[in-house]
């Protein structure tokens, strides 16, 4: 079997190399995949400034819902100080160190500010948190008093120099460097007792955070690791606390690094349907079209004996091997797209750029399960009817198509269409970003529903055409839309993947634009302050400064705001369910600087364990005005809210806004992250505003007026039209391979053409009004099936039934539509025609 179908195989060179196409790329797009969710579940960050500590203890960063995968907790939760001398009393432990990281940040002579770590909001550190650097090399002395830091080698101060130092959001002050350490980002070390003081961490200071460390690393004896770490969780077993060794370690020094792995699953999980269903349309159309041209070989097969059992077999077989050879360079893509799709991610700051990907063969073989089984199924789906015919019936239609189309496939069509159009409803009912993502996914479908119900509809369309033919109309074009009735499968097999471009370029693009304008609006509309003051290099922003703002002339109003993240618990259908979304942090006074559409309760009644909810929220989650809502901060306290507004621009500002009383002590650095002025509009007010940034080292003035260069798109948009960019080269390449097998095939007919006197001229008329009427029918399918949901997409985020896109787009998909119609049928009909009439009917 294997030797005829390598034979079989042979023969059709050209048709094959469309279906190694699709599997190629579809093998890379699925490998891609695999690689970003597995780097989701198991990709660890290095363990940087904690590499010199064999066991590490902190607190559960994550929140594991049940029956579902963790929620990542950004915010740095604590471990209580007093376990440090609990720790350091077990066998085997040489050191415990009690380690608490806070806003630091040197100032120079002229203001700026020199970072000393990646992340400033965690810059600052006690002395003894040097005992956990891998091998560090210090030169000097450990500081001493409250006026003595040691700092990172790389700041270019010397020992014994004075420098200024912003700490913890207080005002700068003069410190002596006692100590270079050599460890790239270190960060500002203070004597133990001052760190705990300016990080409000000692036993008296009476703050949120008070008794308690971040983390605690142990060193232990030579060998001792595993045994001190198996002493660690008896010890600390029922806290919540996790114990950390090896690669694990570096979860520790950033809890944000969870939700970037989250983001990957997140990306992956999204990407996994969109990716399994054009792999599968693509790949299924290919073998088909590569089977329709078999069709003679298995019918005569049939007539000789082969059973419908090993015509199907056959089929499967020679689609086997063409995907095994196309497995291994899609396999290898796979693992480089996915590294190109990292630096993406990297680049526009989604992803810290020290997480690597898990390289591994899980996805290579996950793929190659999938894509055999694909194509094996659908080598036996195209197979199925010449098998199941009588000898005499399959080799009669062997060049021909079946009369009539089956009426269970365009009925199923039908109803992928239909059921498109009810799931296009969606975004009026949700205007959530959730409810958005249902449009492509409608498109699709309805795409999927076209290449079912396509042979009927194109053989309709194709007789109502011909009968309204005039008599005297030209012999190319006869031809032409006689070909499309006599063989709509054949033409629908061609128009529906160009259809399905169309659908999915639309669809896929005009969400993206259309959520992201619907968002820019409710954002314009909502921020009432012309400006905000940011201290991004500090960590936070400085104590007295919201107080500073407000004494400046010309300011109406002035308020912190910050974001957090939290999980949302809830009962949907009688389950307990669990949702992580952003959350704005906003004081009583925000009102004068924001609008959300309130349209129950009120903003002034943010204090104390208060929140307002969006009205998607609130009616999906029954927590309307005065309901309690169970919330998970982002540090892991659980709290019980009560709702005292409810707001309609959720997509702007989010699902949930937390009083600031709510969210005191439950963020990593506890400072206010910016603060929103409205000034009277005057020039004189923007100029005061911004000699009060320039006076104050850190501070940065920017205005809230969207910006226009793109510069603040959401990195989301940019790593989904990447997405587009990628789909849509494989989409294409797929397409024009099967456009040019399709036409390749036709050289039977060709040469037969050709020997009852149409000439060559005739026939390339005819090929390209053909190719006319693909172009034209993709085109009307993909913008009749893309027009429902765009509509209501529209209608539901931006009040009118259009959406929101460049105007651009549509030329753009319309040109390259016809472009490779035309391209992929005038160039194998030339090579066609240069083959001898009586050659091509030998060889066909």
């Amino acid at each position: 079997m294997l030797h005829l179908a390598l034979r079989m195989a042979a023969h059709r060179i050209t048709a094959l190399i469309a279906v190694a196409c699709a599997v190629l790329g579809g093998a890379a797009l699925i490998t891609a995949t695999g690689v970003l969710a597995e780097s989701g579940l198991r990709s660890q960050l290095p363990p940087g400034r904690l590499g010199g500590a064999d066991v590490v203890v902190a607190a559960d960063q994550e929140f594991r819902p049940s029956g579902d995968l963790p929620l990542a907790l950004p915010e740095r939760a604590t471990v209580p100080a007093r376990l440090v001398d609990r720790l350091a009393a077990l066998p085997g432990v040489t050191a415990a160190v009690g380690d608490i990281g806070f806003p630091a940040a040197l100032a120079d002579a002229r203001g700026g500010i020199t970072p000393v770590a990646e992340d400033p909001r965690t810059a600052g550190h006690g002395w003894s948190s040097t005992a956990l650097l891998a091998d560090p090399r210090v030169k000097g002395r450990a500081p001493s008093g409250a006026h003595e830091i040691a700092v990172d080698a790389g700041t270019g101060l010397a020992v014994g120099q004075r420098v200024e130092v912003v700490a913890n959001g207080r005002a700068p002050a003069a410190y002596r460097v006692s100590a270079l350490v050599h460890a790239p980002g270190a960060g500002v070390y203070f004597a133990d007792g001052t760190a705990a003081g300016l990080a409000a961490r000692d036993a008296g200071s009476g703050g949120p955070r008070a008794g308690t460390v971040d983390l605690i690393g142990l060193r232990a004896d030579d060998g001792a690791g595993e045994r001190v770490a198996a002493a660690v969780r008896d010890a600390v077993a029922g806290t919540g606390l996790e114990v950390s060794t090896g690669a694990d370690r570096g979860a520790a020094v950033s809890p944000g690094v969870g939700s970037a792995r989250s983001l990957l699953i997140l990306l992956a999980g999204s990407l996994g349907g969109i990716v399994l269903l054009i792999t599968g349309f693509v790949v299924a159309g290919a073998l088909g079209v590569t089977i329709a041209g078999q069709r003679r070989d298995l019918a005569l097969m049939r007539a000789v004996g082969a059973t419908p059992k090993q015509i199907r077999r056959l089929a499967a077989a020679q689609s086997t091997v063409v995907a095994a050879l196309a497995l291994v360079p899609g396999v290898a893509a796979g693992y480089l797209l996915a590294g190109s799709f990292r630096e993406l991610l990297t680049d526009r700051d989604v992803l810290p750029s020290e997480l690597p990907l898990t390289v591994s063969p899980l996805p290579a073989l996950a793929t190659l399960l999938l894509m055999v089984a694909a194509v094996r199924l659908s080598a036996r789906c195209a197979a199925w009817r010449t098998s199941r015919m009588p000898a005499t019936e399959a080799v009669a239609e062997s060049r021909s198509e079946p009369r009539t189309p089956s009426r269970g496939r365009t009925l199923a069509g039908l109803l992928l269409i239909l059921g498109a159009a009810a799931l296009s409803v969606v975004p009026l009912l949700s205007r959530t970003v959730l409810g958005a993502s249902v449009t492509s996914m409608a498109g699709i479908l309805a795409a999927i529903g076209l290449a079912l119900a396509g042979p009927a509809l194109v053989r309709s369309a194709g007789e109502a055409a011909v009968r309204r033919l005039r008599p005297g109309v030209a012999a190319p074009t006869w031809l032409a839309l006689s070909n499309v009735r006599a063989y709509a499968l054949r033409l629908s097999g061609v128009v529906s993947p160009l259809a399905m471009g169309v659908v999915f370029v639309l669809t896929y693009t005009l969400t993206q634009t259309t959520v992201l304008a619907a968002t820019s609006d409710d954002t314009r509309t909502g921020t009432l302050a012309q400006y905000e003051l940011t201290a991004p290099a500090l960590g936070g922003l400085p104590d007295g400064t919201l107080a500073a703002v407000r004494d400046v002339p010309g300011v109406r109003a002035a308020a912190p705001a910050g974001t957090t993240t939290v999980v949302w618990e809830y009962d949907e259908l009688g389950e307990p369910t669990a949702e992580s979304a952003p959350a704005m942090i906003l004081a009583p006074d925000a009102r004068g600087v924001v609008d959300l559409g309130v349209t129950d309760g009120g903003l002034d009644r943010l204090t104390g364990a208060t929140v307002a909810v969006s009205g998607e929220a609130a009616r999906a989650r029954d927590a309307g005005l005065g309901k309690r809502v169970r919330l998970v901060l982002g540090d892991g306290a659980r709290v019980e809210a009560r709702v005292v507004a409810v707001y309609d621009r959720g997509l702007g500002f989010g699902p949930v806004v937390l009083s600031h009383d709510l969210a005191a002590g439950h963020t990593t650095t506890g400072l206010d992250q910016r603060v929103l002025v409205r000034t009277d509009g005057t020039q004189e007010a923007g100029r005061e505003l911004a000699a009060l940034a320039a006076g104050r080292p850190g501070l940065a003035l920017a205005s809230t007026a969207p910006d226009t260069t793109g510069a603040d798109t959401p990195p989301e948009v940019w790593i989904n039209l990447a997405l587009v960019v990628v789909l849509l080269g494989y989409l294409l390449l797929s397409i024009a391979n099967k456009l040019v097998a399709a036409t390749a095939q036709r050289r039977t007919e060709i040469a037969a053409l050709r020997l009852v006197g149409t000439t060559p001229r005739q026939i390339r008329m005819m090929m390209r009004r053909e190719a006319a009427v693909v172009a034209a029918s993709a085109l009307v399918c993909g913008l009749l099936l893309s027009a429902v949901p765009l509509a209501l997409l529209g209608q539901g985020f931006l009040g009118h039934p259009w959406p929101a896109g460049p105007a651009w787009l549509l030329p753009a998909v319309a040109a390259t539509v016809v472009l490779t119609s035309y391209l992929t049928t005038e160039l194998p009909t030339r090579h066609a025609l240069r083959t001898p009439p009586a050659e091509g009917l030998r060889t066909g």
